[in-house]
């Protein structure tokens, strides 16, 4: 199994002793200038709340499906500066967590369901075209890796896995022992799934930034450092409030995520959860040869506590995952963004997995809170008459799934019939989370047991009673 960071060796902390605290997206010269605080009252048809990736692809799609529609867009801080500034960017077809989690909850749909996702990646591949948007995409696929550090039972779980998606039509290859080391030079691997087409890999901060030029150009109205704050019924639309100023609106699409949502009434289908991230300076040739990695796939482990990796434009790695933190009360606050065990955790496991980087130091390390839904997935509802929607829960792998739920979402808001809205993974909501003190120590109980089943094998009789209901909690 993993080491539990009791016994970092010190040159692994060494190499993270000069990281500046920064996500490395947002340290370039890409950032635009933010724009004004909203000081006035204004008028609109549509009001989106949240500018990432959600908010951002809501008032795109609005305005390209009706180019007289008009559009506001209210950011509580700057636009990228949360989870679409962050992210490892995983642009990943799966709407439902991967293709396992989807055949848990959805296996009479799954066919429709992966059928949604890969055409969701392929019309984003044709709206970064279409506006120019330059975020460094790459179709490079992604590999799920099968360490050594992981029970035997993992193998054969990932083979199913492959078989599955082998027989839905994707293009994916099981790499062997041999072969993966091949593909990526690691002593810890045994084994891996790599699917080809259903995931790309993108600058995060770059793809929101671009995003939000693309909506301004068809006219959308961005205002920052505006924080929605409430919400009400006026006449026959809806009144958002901001501390200087008030939108009335005929519909209102609530794209928040993490943060604390404005509709008390989906407070409990969600939890936020920090996850930490790490970068590496740039990689020499000689290291890069060490290495291998051609093809530059993102990777990720076959495991409940799971580590997911990548190389940059600039050949660094990025390395982030395994721990997943809650803290008491759903707390969301910008001091949770810095954990320094979870960094000293990471470089240990970077340097197990990657040996022949000894000596390599990390640039910058970060953190963030994730909007977890107790199925993974994300979901819908609407409110107030049906002039508001909501969608969150994406549980970490919402860079492409956000333009999914972006598009469903205007279906659901102006009545619009579509296969999306047909399935059950739109229809139905994952179960809630308990009130506090039980989610809390529900959460913990569920971490040390996926912890234990990492390193046995054996889904103990909690997690198996969480199964039968429909509640889950991974990293």
């Amino acid at each position: 199994m993993w080491s539990n960071g009791q016994v970092t060796n010190q040159r692994h902390l060494d190499a993270i002793a000069d990281a500046e605290f920064s996500a490395y997206w947002l340290d370039g010269a890409h950032a635009p200038e933010t724009n004004p605080t909203l000081v006035r009252n204004e008028n609109c048809d549509l009001c989106v709340v949240g500018g990432g990736y959600t908010g951002l692809w809501t008032a795109l799609v609005a305005k390209e499906r009706d180019p007289s529609r008009d559009v506001v867009v209210l950011e509580a801080s700057s636009i990228g500066h949360a989870a679409s500034g962050r992210n490892g960017g995983f642009m990943d077809a799966s709407l439902t967590h991967g293709i396992r989690n989807g055949f848990r909850h959805f296996s009479d749909e799954i066919e429709v369901l992966e059928e949604l996702g890969m055409r969701n990646l392929d019309e984003i591949e044709r709206a970064l075209r279409r506006h120019g948007i330059e975020c460094d995409y790459q179709r490079t696929g992604v590999i799920e890796v099968v360490a050594d550090q992981h029970p035997d039972s993992y193998r054969a779980e990932l083979h199913e896995e492959f078989a599955l998606l082998e027989r839905l039509g994707h293009d994916v290859e099981w790499l062997e022992t041999d072969a993966m080391r091949a593909e990526v030079h690691s002593p810890t691997y045994n084994a891996g799934l790599w699917d080809r087409s259903g995931c790309a890999l993108v600058d995060p901060a770059r793809l929101v930034w671009g995003l939000k030029a693309a909506a301004e150009r068809l006219g959308v109205r961005i205002y920052e450092d505006t924080k929605a704050t409430g919400l009400e019924r006026d006449g026959v639309g809806v009144l958002v409030t901001t501390p200087l100023g008030r939108v009335r609106a005929g519909r209102v699409a609530l794209a928040t995520n993490a943060f604390p949502p404005l509709l008390r009434r989906i407070n409990n289908y969600i939890v936020p959860v920090y996850d930490y991230c790490m970068i590496t300076e740039p990689l020499s040739e000689a290291q890069l040869a060490a290495i291998g990695w051609g093809h530059r796939q993102g990777l990720s482990d076959n495991a409940n506590q799971f580590h997911y990796y990548r190389m940059t434009s600039d050949n660094r790695i990025l390395w982030g995952g395994y721990d997943a933190i809650y803290h008491w009360g759903g707390k969301v606050a910008t001091e949770l963004e810095s954990r320094p065990e979870s960094w000293a955790l990471l470089s240990q496991h970077f340097f197990e997995t990657f040996p022949q980087l000894e000596g390599v130091r990390f640039s910058h390390m970060w953190g963030g809170a994730i909007d977890t839904s107790s199925r993974f997935t994300v979901f819908w509802g609407k409110a107030m008459g049906g002039r508001v929607a909501y969608a969150l829960g994406y549980t970490g792998l919402g860079v492409a799934a956000a333009r999914f739920g972006a598009t469903t979402m205007l279906d659901l808001l102006y009545g619009r019939r579509s296969l999306a809205t047909q399935t059950s993974l739109v229809r139905d909501k994952p179960w809630p989370y308990p009130p506090e003190p039980f989610r809390f120590l529900g959460i913990q109980m569920t971490r040390w047991s996926l912890g234990r089943e990492d390193s046995t094998g054996k889904r103990n009789l909690w997690l198996r009673a969480l199964d039968r209901v429909g509640l889950g909690f991974d990293s």
